[in-house]
């Protein structure tokens, strides 16, 4: 069986005044379903690099990206965005909400993306009563304390049931309660059959991980 992410020698560098800086060397790593990996480096070391092009969001120099057997890098922009929304739930540390919409309609945002005949406003409401929110659904992020903004992307991330969630430092800006609770959810997420990467410099999230996995310099220890 394949996995649901398979990376395969990956590499991503830029030009700089002082010559090409490497970001990413030969990374090869593969994330099964119901798998929970956790990349652990220091910053600077290529592990947000490393989620933006396994999300599709990053042109490697080379290498393929592989989600559900599907080359990522092989498909014209517009289909890869496609690809990418039905897919794919991303969680981030600084948790890019849209400031002037309110709790519902920011768990809503992915639904633009896809043309989908699910009901998808229940399902943002329900996902808002599972991570606590139901009394918060018409207040604006700026109303919201730091962890009920990241239950907020967490419920986002989850709106279009992807089987592939990809996690920068979701912890980072949290205290340990709220930080325990958004990785029990990516855990609970893997124990259903989803997979999940994250990336971080912390080392509480090893103890919610299957797997860790350590980076440096842009490569997979």
């Amino acid at each position: 069986m394949s996995a649901r992410l398979q990376i395969e020698n990956l590499g991503k560098s830029y030009a700089a005044p002082h010559g090409r800086v490497c970001a990413l060397e030969a990374v090869s790593l593969a994330v099964q379903a119901g798998e929970f990996v956790a990349v652990r480096g220091p910053s600077g070391c290529g592990k947000t690099t490393l989620l933006l092009a396994a999300g599709a969001l990053l042109q490697p120099t080379h290498g393929r990206v592989l989600v559900n057997g599907q080359d990522l890098y092989a498909l014209a922009p517009e289909r890869r965005a496609r690809f990418r929304a039905a897919h794919i739930g991303f969680v981030f540390q600084q948790f890019h909400l849209v400031p002037y919409l309110d709790v519902l309609d920011n768990i809503l945002s992915p639904a633009l993306a896809l043309k989908t005949s699910d009901p998808v406003r229940s399902r943002a409401a329900e996902l808002a009563c599972r991570f606590g929110l139901q009394d918060r659904l018409r207040h604006v992020p700026a109303a919201l304390s730091t962890g009920e903004r990241q239950r907020v992307a967490l419920a986002r991330a989850l709106l279009n049931r992807p089987r592939l969630l990809l996690a920068d430092e979701p912890t980072g800006n949290l205290d340990a309660h709220n930080g325990e609770l958004v990785l029990r959810c990516l855990a609970e997420f893997a124990r259903d059959g989803g997979s999940v990467l994250l990336v971080t410099h912390e080392a509480r999230a090893e103890k919610s991980a299957t797997r860790v996995v350590q980076m440096e310099a842009g490569r997979i220890q």
